[in-house]
């Protein structure tokens, strides 16, 4: 039985026992790591709340890897059109509230607590209509669509939480999709080969969707450009209509110049590392020029805009450094996919020698595909485990590492801190760092939760 509340009484509740009441009540439902291939509650549930998905054109995006950061950068950007935005993002780093953002900012914990009451009793009538109730990722998607709704805002980004078909976020019509890169993840539910996931993900392009799509191996394209085709969706492709021309690392991120849709953007600086990075602004800055443009793309955008919008951007725990002395990097890297992409910009951009792993993956992950990645980079893995249940078993996870590290490689702490506490004493007692020109650090990685946690411990601040 889904817990719910009783609202009329909330006056008298403190407002972080009223947050901490709503989040209990959402973390009871069906969660969010599940797929049900329907779209009957969450669209039953838009029904009684009006439509709220209708009261603003929407950006969505699908992918395997770099959604967030896409959606932050395409937030930007609009916001730099003077636009009013609503994010809506997942999973979180280290609150619940960060999912939803209106204008950049998450919703503090009362507003966050006004809409789930607002939402909930809409919930608890589809709960009572149907086989199960409304899931965790349901009722957050419905909560979003209130919420930009109330702001109002001019546009929606909107992330899937995964695939795209049946995923709740699809009772949205996008004006824009992006798909980002497509890899192998979630796999028990989406599917076998990119190909078969990238089916499902195609499910957001529609008719009279402009879809922005990033370059995909070959048999990912086809998937994608055939229901663009089938839909008659317009399309943009990475390498063809837009791109990156050039990128030079550098101090603090990296200098590019993109290929738009509609101009040439040069020397922008991204404050963000990583070849992957740069692709990822260019997917935003082609799905902001066609929504900008309503797809009459000759002028393009403001170059200052763009440059300022995305020297602004943030993408918390995707190489991000967290503390100095010794350095300690943190990314949510959690697929072979993205530990590929970590990789190469870690030795791209850091000179760290040498660079300690904290590591603490779910298990139902590609854990063998994510250490083989990650060995070549770290001279010491510290197998650890984050507060979730779906959490690899810190023992479980080393022995797997034995395998591919070697056992002088290899230090196990089940706890977060205490691996954080092993990590940066390896780091310190190889001597002083300095990022990018040698010495040790520090990289936390192998789930989003894990980066987060470690985020917190670390005093990350406010994603």
């Amino acid at each position: 039985m889904v817990a719910s509340l009783d609202f009329q009484a909330m006056p008298d509740i403190p407002d972080l026992a009223a947050f901490r009441d709503a989040e209990r009540a959402l973390l009871q439902r069906w969660p969010e790591t599940r797929l049900d291939p329907s779209l009957v509650r969450i669209a039953a549930l838009c029904d009684l709340l009006g439509q709220p998905q209708r009261a603003y054109p929407v950006v969505h995006l699908t992918g395997t890897n770099g959604k967030t950061s896409t959606a932050r950068m395409v937030d930007n950007l609009l916001r730099g059109l003077g636009l009013r935005t609503g994010r809506f993002t997942s999973p979180h780093l280290e609150s619940i509230t960060e999912r939803i953002a209106i204008d950049g900012e998450p919703l503090t914990q009362q507003r966050f607590v006004e809409v789930y009451a607002e939402v909930a009793p809409y919930a608890e009538i589809v709960d009572r209509s149907g086989g199960h109730p409304v899931s965790f990722f349901e009722l957050m998607t419905a909560m979003g669509f209130a919420a930009f709704t109330d702001a109002p805002v001019d546009a929606a980004v909107i992330e899937v939480g995964m695939g795209g078909t049946w995923d709740s976020t699809n009772v949205a019509d996008a004006s824009v999709a992006i798909v980002t890169p497509i890899g192998v993840d979630h796999s028990r539910y989406l599917g076998d080969s990119a190909a078969d996931i990238a089916d499902e993900k195609a499910g957001i392009l529609k008719p009279g969707t402009f879809a922005v799509l990033a370059q995909q191996a070959v048999d990912v394209a086809e998937v994608l450009l055939r229901r663009a085709a089938e839909v008659g969706a317009t399309v943009a492709r990475e390498g063809f209509e837009f791109g990156v021309v050039d990128r030079t690392p550098g101090v603090g991120g990296q200098l590019v110049t993109f290929q738009g849709l509609g101009a040439t953007y040069a020397d922008v600086f991204l404050p963000l590392y990583g070849a992957h990075q740069a692709h990822n602004a260019a997917y935003a800055l082609a799905a902001v020029e066609a929504f900008a443009g309503g797809k009459g793309l000759d002028g393009g955008l403001d170059n200052e805009v763009v440059r300022e919008a995305l020297s602004l951007v943030t993408s918390p725990a995707r190489l991000e450094i967290i503390r100095r002395s010794p350095t300690v990097v943190l990314d949510a890297a959690h697929n072979p996919h993205g530990a590929h992409a970590l990789v190469e910009a870690v030795q791209e951009s850091f000179s760290f020698s040498p660079l300690i792993g904290v590591v603490g993956v779910m298990e139902d992950k590609d854990v063998g595909g994510l250490l083989d990645a990650f060995e070549p980079i770290m001279a010491t893995i510290v197998c650890t485990q984050n507060s979730t249940a779906r959490a690899m078993p810190a023992a479980e996870l080393a022995e797997v590492a034995r395998g591919v590290f070697g056992g002088d490689r290899v230090e196990v702490a089940a706890r977060l801190d205490d691996a954080l506490d092993v990590a940066t004493g390896l780091a310190d007692s190889a001597g002083p760092d300095s990022v990018g020109l040698g010495g040790a650090g520090v990289l936390v990685t192998g789930s989003v939760i894990t980066a987060g946690e470690a985020r917190h411990l670390l005093g990350g601040g406010r994603p």
